[in-house]
């Protein structure tokens, strides 16, 4: 399994806007590519020196190859998208994760 994170730096004035957008319109269209079984969305609890909220979002996938086809048939159009809208209120970077493994807190019961 991989992780696709995005994590996006957003100015104040459009705050509201992006953030309505991207958990209505722009994550349900990249789960919809068929490429991706999951997405998580956190906020990044540091305050930047350049102002904003600072967002990471998680996008599950099966194959380093799917990844690709995302680059491949997807990526472009989505992105244009949040250009057109937002301009340059944005700053963003995107990291591919490999999980290498994954625990989980058992309950304990006295």
């Amino acid at each position: 399994m991989y992780i696709y994170n995005v994590t996006t730096n957003i100015e104040e004035s459009i705050h509201d806007e992006w953030l309505q957008w991207m958990k209505e319109k722009h994550i349900p269209e990249m789960l919809s590519t068929g490429k991706f079984s999951y997405a998580k969305m956190s906020q990044v609890m540091i305050e930047e020196e350049m102002g904003g909220t600072t967002y990471s979002v998680q996008y599950t996938t099966d194959s380093i190859e799917t990844l690709q086809d995302y680059y491949k048939e997807d990526a472009a159009r989505l992105r244009d998208e949040a250009l057109k809208l937002f301009n340059s209120k944005f700053v963003t970077f995107r990291t591919e994760l490999k999980i290498i493994s994954e625990q989980f807190s058992r309950s304990v019961k006295n």
